[in-house]
C-alpha cells in the first residue's frame, strides 16, 4: 500500500506535474492535456538526503504502474554480474535493464519491443572474446535472453541460438590470433538476426546505417559500434550515447509505428533515481543532445539529484514544487541542459507534519507539541517525519503522552511485518549520512562546534581513522559534497544530524552511566578551550555537556555587572546550546524543568556569597537551565518554563544599573522566538538576529 506522500500534490494531482508530463492522471489513466506538446522536459527533482525524492519516484511508479510502460532505474545500484566480460558495464546493465521493465504489456497496448537496442547490445556483448574463454561469453551472452525476449519472447528466452553464436564466433576467429569487435559483433548480429528476429523485425538493423562511418549499411554501422565500444575514452561514449538513442527509438517506433498509431495512450515514462552519479549522466544526455538537436521521441524521464547545483543542470529552469502544481514552463535555449526542469523538493510544512502524526495516533494521545517539535528537528526532512511519525504511533497509548524528540530517538520501529523492529536513531543516521562516512567517527566529531575544534578531535580522539589526511577536513568536505549546511555554531551545522550523531556517541557503546565516549570527547574539547576569557563560553559549554552546571552559573553571574549586555545574552545563548547528557528511555519530566521552576535548588550555594550575590546566583540558576530546556531540539516548549524565563529576565533587567533595555527585549521576545519554534535572537527581537 502507498504511504501518503504529504506536501507532494504538485505531482501526484489529477492535474499535478505528472499528469502534464505523461497525458494520464495517476492511478486512474484518464486522459489529461500536454503542456509541453511533443517536446517535454527531463524532469529532475533536486533536494538533499532524506527530502523524499526516492519515495516520489517511487509514489510515481505505483501511480502509473499498468497506464503506460515505465520503468524505475536506481543509478547507485546496477550491479555487475558475476564474471562479466568487457560488454558489459553499468549502462550496458543500465539498458538492458530499462527495457526489460519497459516492455511489458500494459492497459489496452501491446508490450514495447526493443530490436534496436537488444541489437546494439548483442553487437558489443562479446566484446574481448576469445575461444579459450568461452564461458564467459556463454554467460554473457545469456544475459541478452531478457532484452532479446521482447522482441520475441519464445526464442530469446530459449537461448538456444547462443550455442550458435558461439560456434559461428569459433569459427569467425579460427583464423585470427586476437579478437577483432568488429567481426566478431557481425557475426553475433548474424545469428540473432537469423535465429531471433521475424522477417520485419530484421529491418531494425538497418537503423544503425546513421552511425559514424556506416554510409547507411546496418550492418557496418553495427561493427563499428563494437570497434568503438572496445576502444574505451570518446569513442566508447559515443557508442553509448547511440545504445540510449536505439532505447528511445525502439520506444518512438512502438507509439508512432503503422500498427501502433492511436492504440497508445499518454507517454511511457522513465524513473531515475540518483541521476546526479555518473550514470545518470550518460543516460540522460544522449536524450537531451538528440532533443536539442530538434529530434522529438514520446519518452517522459523524470529524474532526482542529491546534487542541486551539479554541472549538469547548469542552464536548467528552476522551480521549486509548489510552483509547479499548475504550470512548469521550461523554455528551450541553445545549451542541451535547457531541456531540463529542476524542481527543488520543499521541506514539508508544519501542517503535513502534524498530518503525518495524526495519521499515527489518531485519537490524538501525543503532546500537542510534539509534531511541530519534530518539524523543527527534522527541518521537515520527510523522512525523518515519517519514521518518527511512525514511531510515535508505535508507542502504547497511555505512554504517548510523555513523548519527546528526544524519546523518539531512542524508540525501536517497526518497518515490515515479517522483520523485527529497528532502532529509530541509527535507521536515521544509515539514512542521511553520506556514504563511506564512518557514523563512529563522525559521531565524536559532531560535539565539535567549528572546524578548529573538529581539527582537535581528530588528532587526539581519532588517531588512525585515516591514512588520507585530516579526518576532520575529510568529514568536512563529505559533508558538503552531499549538501549538508554549515556553520551555525556546529561543525555540523545540521540539527537532526548533529542529534542523531550525538545519540550515537553518547548511547552506542551501551556504558551507562560511565558513557566513556561521551565523557572522553567532552573532556577533551573543555581541556582544548583552556582558561582563556575569550574561550571561557565554549570551555564552559562543554562543562554543561558533562552535567556540570555550577561553573557557567558563577561565570555569568561575574560577568553579569558588565556594560556588554547584548555580548552577556549571547554568552547565556551560546553555553546553553550544550547538549544535554539525557539518561537512554529515561521517564519523567526533564530534571531542568524542576531547576529552572525553583522546585530543586540545582545544589548548595557557593561559599563567600552576601544575600545579594546569593540571590542573582540562585536567578541565573534558573535562567540558566531554562534556556538550555527551551532551545533543546530534543525537548518540549514549556510554557511555565517560558513564563520562569520571562520574570527572570525582568528581574535581572531591574538589577542591571546600564543594561536594563536589552535584557528587558530578551523578556519580550525571546518567548516569541520560542513559541514560534525558532532560535533566540541577538539583539532580541531583530529578525537577522544570530
Amino acid at each position: 500500500m502507498d504511504r501518503e506522500l504529504y506536501g507532494r500534490e504538485a505531482v501526484l494531482d489529477d492535474t499535478g506535474l505528472a499528469a502534464r508530463l505523461t497525458g494520464l492522471t495517476p492511478y486512474g489513466f484518464a486522459a489529461a492535456a500536454y503542456e509541453h506538446g511533443d517536446d517535454p522536459p527531463v524532469t529532475v527533482f533536486t533536494g538533499g538526503r532524506g527530502m523524499g525524492k526516492t519515495a516520489l519516484l517511487k509514489q510515481l511508479r505505483n501511480a502509473y504502474r499498468g497506464g503506460t510502460p515505465l520503468a524505475l532505474l536506481d543509478c547507485a545500484h546496477i550491479e555487475p554480474p558475476l564474471d562479466h566480460g568487457p560488454g558489459w558495464n553499468p549502462l550496458t546493465g543500465a539498458l538492458a535493464e530499462l527495457a526489460v521493465q519497459l516492455s511489458p504489456k500494459v492497459h489496452s497496448a501491446k508490450p514495447v519491443e526493443f530490436p534496436r537496442l537488444a541489437l546494439g547490445l548483442a553487437a558489443v556483448a562479446v566484446t574481448g572474446w576469445s575461444q579459450e574463454d568461452d564461458d564467459r561469453a556463454r554467460r554473457d551472452l545469456q544475459r541478452l535472453g531478457p532484452v532479446l525476449a521482447t522482441v520475441d519472447e519464445t526464442k530469446g528466452a530459449a537461448g538456444t541460438w547462443v550455442s550458435k553464436v558461439l560456434a559461428k564466433l569459433a569459427a569467425t576467429a579460427a583464423e585470427s590470433t586476437a579478437p577483432l569487435a568488429g567481426v566478431l559483433a557481425e557475426a553475433t548480429v548474424e545469428t540473432v538476426l537469423e535465429e531471433v528476429f521475424g522477417r520485419y523485425q530484421r529491418k531494425s538493423k538497418a537503423w544503425y546505417g546513421a552511425y559514424r562511418n556506416a554510409g547507411g549499411r546496418g550492418e557496418l554501422g553495427l561493427h563499428q559500434l563494437a570497434v568503438d565500444f572496445e576502444q574505451g575514452g570518446r569513442r566508447r561514449e559515443e557508442a553509448e550515447g547511440f545504445l540510449v538513442g536505439a532505447l528511445v527509438e525502439d520506444v518512438r517506433r512502438a507509439y508512432t509505428g503503422l500498427t501502433r498509431r492511436g492504440t497508445r495512450r499518454g507517454r511511457p515514462l522513465v524513473l531515475l533515481d540518483n541521476a546526479h552519479l555518473p550514470l545518470g549522466r550518460r543516460l540522460v544526455e544522449p536524450v537531451l543532445r538528440d532533443r536539442s538537436a530538434g529530434h522529438r521521441d514520446q519518452l517522459v524521464i523524470v529524474a532526482s539529484s542529491r546534487d542541486r547545483d551539479h554541472e549538469g543542470l547548469s542552464r536548467a529552469t528552476r522551480a521549486r514544487l509548489p510552483e509547479v502544481a499548475h504550470r512548469a514552463p521550461c523554455p528551450r535555449g541553445p545549451d542541451i541542459t535547457s531541456g531540463i526542469l529542476a524542481v527543488e523538493l520543499t521541506p514539508l510544512g508544519a501542517a503535513h507534519t502534524r498530518a503525518v502524526f495524526d495519521r499515527h495516533d489518531p485519537a490524538g494521545r501525543t503532546p500537542a507539541g510534539l509534531s511541530r517539535a519534530v518539524h523543527r528537528l527534522t527541518g521537515g526532512r520527510p523522512l525523518a517525519v515519517a519514521l518518527l511519525g511512525r514511531a510515535a504511533g508505535g508507542v502504547p497509548a497511555e505512554r504517548r503522552g510523555a513523548l519527546t524528540p528526544g524519546a523518539l530517538l531512542d524508540l525501536t520501529v517497526e518497518l515490515r511485518e515479517d522483520a523485527p523492529a529497528v532502532p529509530v536513531a541509527a535507521t536515521l543516521l544509515g539514512e542521511l549520512l553520506p556514504p563511506g562516512l564512518r557514523p563512529d567517527v563522525a559521531a565524536v566529531l559532531a560535539a565539535a562546534h567549528d572546524e578548529g575544534s573538529a581539527r582537535v578531535l581528530a588528532r587526539t580522539r581519532l588517531r588512525g581513522a585515516s591514512l588520507e589526511g585530516d579526518m576532520a577536513l575529510l568529514v568536512r568536505d563529505a559533508l558538503r559534497a552531499d549538501g549538508w549546511p554549515e556553520g551555525d555554531g556546529h561543525f555540523v551545522a545540521d540539527p537532526l544530524l548533529r542529534a542523531l550523531l550525538l545519540h550515537r556517541l553518547r548511547f552506542h557503546d551501551g556504558d551507562a552511566p560511565a558513557y566513556a565516549a561521551w565523557r572522553a570527547v567532552h573532556e577533551t574539547l573543555h581541556r582544548h578551550h583552556g582558561p582563556t576569557p575569550d574561550a571561557a563560553p565554549h570551555r564552559l559549554r562543554q562543562e554543561l555537556a558533562l552535567g556540570r552546571t555550577e561553573g557557567a552559573v558563577t561565570e555569568l553571574r561575574r560577568a553579569f555587572p558588565g556594560p556588554d549586555v547584548l555580548g552577556w545574552l549571547e554568552r547565556l545563548r551560546m553555553i546553553a546550546s550544550a547538549p544535554y547528557p539525557r539518561e537512554h528511555r529515561s521517564t519523567g519530566p526533564d530534571p531542568r524543568r524542576a531547576v529552572a521552576l525553583g522546585e530543586d535548588p540545582g545544589g548548595p550555594l557557593p561559599d563567600g556569597l552576601d544575600g545579594d550575590a546569593a540571590a542573582l546566583h540562585l536567578c541565573l540558576r534558573r535562567l540558566l537551565h531554562a534556556v538550555w530546556l527551551l532551545t533543546d531540539h530534543l525537548a518540549l516548549p514549556d510554557d511555565d518554563v517560558v513564563d520562569m524565563l520571562v520574570h527572570e529576565l525582568r528581574q535581572l533587567s531591574g538589577r542591571h544599573l546600564t543594561g536594563t533595555s536589552p535584557l528587558w527585549d530578551a523578556a519580550t521576545h525571546w518567548p516569541k522566538d520560542i513559541r514560534a519554534w525558532r532560535g533566540l535572537t541577538v539583539p532580541p527581537g531583530r529578525e537577522d538576529g544570530v
